[in-house]
């Protein structure tokens, strides 16, 4: 019995590992602009996304079937949405802008493509409030960002970036989506 259950759980431990390589990067940058952090130093969105796999590889034998990136980015929204207190003040990425939920809301349906009313669910929140976060947000996305004084954060191409493609191409990401007018 307990050569199977080393087999099973090395297995298991093998089949994550594959899942991490496999989309560890786009959970990184999920995560990154959850925490509005640019991507080339994103300490707080390493911390947040290794919570959300920690938590994920401990019902990863339970999924049966289930999409493991759903899982994975359904714990990352959890963790994101407990914990946003802590990442109200902006750190610079694209999305710094705007406010935690916000973000969650412009990351999940822009970015991810989730559904309104799927996101409505993973949030608790009514679909008619999801959509009107996500037209403030992009409202907000549109306008040109406010100008910094010298020194005092970014500067060049990012300072003067209105809209989200030119915001996360000047960081050196790519574009968090294309939102027409």
């Amino acid at each position: 019995m307990g050569e199977r259950r080393e087999a099973r759980d090395r297995r298991l431990a093998r089949d994550f590992d594959t899942f991490v390589t496999g989309a560890g990067g786009r959970l990184l940058h999920v995560a990154a602009l959850l925490t509005a952090e640019p991507a080339e130093c994103c300490p707080a969105a390493r911390r947040l996304l290794t919570a959300a796999l920690a938590r994920t590889y401990a019902s990863w034998p339970g999924l049966h079937g289930e999409d493991p990136y759903d899982r994975a980015r359904q714990e990352l929204v959890a963790l994101f949405a407990h914990t946003a207190w802590r990442y109200r003040r902006a750190r610079g990425g694209p999305l710094g802008r705007l406010t935690p939920l916000e973000r969650l809301v412009v990351v999940l349906r822009l970015h991810e493509g989730v559904a309104e009313e799927q996101a409505a669910a993973v949030l608790g929140l009514p679909p008619d409030r999801v959509r009107a976060v996500c037209a403030r947000a992009v409202t907000a996305l549109r306008r040109p960002a406010p100008a910094t004084p010298a020194g005092a954060g970014a500067t060049g191409a990012a300072a003067g970036a209105g809209s989200t493609g030119a915001a996360a191409g000047a960081l050196g990401e790519p574009p968090l989506a294309e939102v027409p007018r």
